[in-house]
C-alpha cells in the first residue's frame, strides 16, 4: 500500500517563502501524473499544482508565478516551492497522484501570517 507523507509546513510571514516535500515508499513519482492539494478551513480541497510523466507543469491561477512543482528523480521526492505568500494561502498541503488518487497522507500545516 502506498504511503505519502508531506513535510516543510510551517508558519511565515506574508511575503515569505517555504518548501515542502513528498515522499513515499513503493512507488516512483516520475512515472506517475502527480500533484499538490490544499484545503483551507471550510473550503473544498483545491489542486493547485500538478506536474505530468514528461515533466510539463500547470498552476491554479491563484499560485501561477509563484509557486513551482518539481520532482527530484534520484531522490524519489516531490517538492513545492512556495514564494510570495499570502495569507489565503494558509490551509494544509497535501500531495497525491491525479488520476486514480492513492490513500490520502496527513498533509503539512502552512499558516502565513498578515
Amino acid at each position: 500500500q502506498v504511503q505519502l507523507v508531506e513535510s516543510g509546513g510551517g508558519l511565515v510571514q506574508a511575503g515569505g517563502s517555504l518548501s515542502l516535500s513528498c515522499a513515499a515508499s513503493g512507488i516512483i513519482f516520475s512515472r506517475n501524473a502527480m500533484g499538490w492539494y490544499r484545503q483551507a478551513p471550510g473550503k473544498q480541497r483545491e489542486l493547485v499544482a500538478q506536474i505530468s510523466t514528461g515533466s510539463s507543469t500547470n498552476y491554479a491561477a491563484s499560485v501561477k508565478g509563484r509557486f513551482t512543482i518539481s520532482i527530484d528523480t534520484a531522490k524519489n521526492t516531490m517538492y513545492l516551492r512556495m514564494n510570495s505568500l499570502k495569507p489565503e494561502d494558509t490551509a494544509v498541503y497535501y500531495c497525491n497522484r491525479i488520476v486514480a488518487s492513492w490513500n490520502w497522507g496527513q498533509g503539512t500545516q502552512v499558516t502565513v501570517s498578515s
